[in-house]
């Protein structure tokens, strides 16, 4: 027993640690991408092609002095970015294994929880800077990710239903002939939008606005708590796209094709950020509640009528 706990925690870490890393060369991916989409050459200074980059930039942030408002409320200020970066990572534990980890069968209501509990920590974050920046930065940010919320969970669910698990495991062997893309495209659409929304990415970065808001409810972090709240966002962009690969590009997840299709992902989500303007914030909504919500649910009650229509013939 203790063994098997051991493997299970040591293994965790190494995907932690490999996830970071993932982090720091996405970063150094988007500078690149974004770069040439705007006709300049990305980071090449620092060493071979500018490979070191992200860890030069993780040694300065985090070796530069760490600020904080006076009025802050400052024990939750302080803690809020490290919460939201142990949800991120938390979350990675539904990724599913073989061996010494947790592939348990309830892994999609696991994920659900885990995005619900990262709206608390950004909401928390801009509250307790005491800035009114921040809080409206933290207000519009809730607001979208849990609009977004709503659409993603129904979109799961459908696909749910359609395999009739809650594990992901099961997801790899129902794609063994089609993949679910196939079947679901608009689904895929709006479930890919739905994930920008819900890590606050461009077009749906609306935490963020030059004009009233600057950098929403991270403008007062900077330093170590900035790297966390960076760090946090990423992992969330890296899991979402190995999310979207396995629940409908085939998830055969112990194939080095998963990679190629997870970093594609990935791609389109920096691709994305140096192709298409911010949208409007009330247009933000009325895409939320009156285009993915019906589309989501029209696809969900399609999927439970095919289900009693299988099951009745046989």
């Amino acid at each position: 027993m203790f063994y098997d706990l051991f493997m299970f925690i040591l293994n965790f870490f190494m995907l932690i640690i490999c996830v970071l890393v993932s982090v720091a060369f996405l970063t150094l991916l988007e500078r690149s991408v974004l770069g040439y989409i705007q006709i300049r050459k990305g980071p090449n200074k620092v060493g071979f092609l500018g490979i070191p980059q992200p860890f030069s930039d993780a040694i300065k942030l985090i070796s530069k002095e760490q600020p904080f408002p006076l009025m802050s409320n400052y024990l939750i200020y302080y803690f809020s970015p490290v919460f939201n970066l142990m949800i991120s990572l938390a979350v990675w534990v539904i990724f599913p294994y073989l061996t010494y980890m947790c592939s348990f069968s309830y892994g999609f209501l696991y994920f659900l929880c885990c995005t619900s509990l990262g709206v608390y920590t950004v909401m928390i974050a801009g509250w307790s800077s005491n800035s009114s920046y921040s809080l409206l930065g933290s207000l519009r940010s809730v607001a979208q990710t849990i609009s977004y919320e709503v659409s993603l969970a129904l979109i799961l669910l459908s696909l749910i239903i359609l395999i009739g698990s809650f594990n992901i495991f099961n997801f790899m062997c129902y794609q063994f002939y089609c993949w679910f893309i196939v079947i679901s495209f608009p689904l895929f659409l709006s479930c890919l939008a739905s994930c920008l929304a819900e890590t606050n990415r461009t077009p749906f970065d609306f935490a963020e606005g030059e004009s009233e808001l600057v950098s929403g409810f991270n403008i007062e972090y900077g330093a170590g708590g900035f790297t966390l709240i960076f760090l946090a966002e990423y992992t969330s962009i890296i899991f979402m796209s190995m999310l979207l690969t396995l629940i409908f590009l085939g998830g055969d997840f112990y194939s080095f094709m998963f990679f190629i299709k997870l970093s594609m992902m990935s791609f389109i989500f920096i691709w994305v950020r140096g192709t298409l303007p911010r949208f409007r914030y009330d247009k933000l909504m009325y895409l939320a509640w009156k285009s993915f919500l019906p589309l989501s649910l029209n696809f969900l009650f399609f999927f439970i009528g095919l289900k009693i229509l299988l099951i009745s013939l046989i």
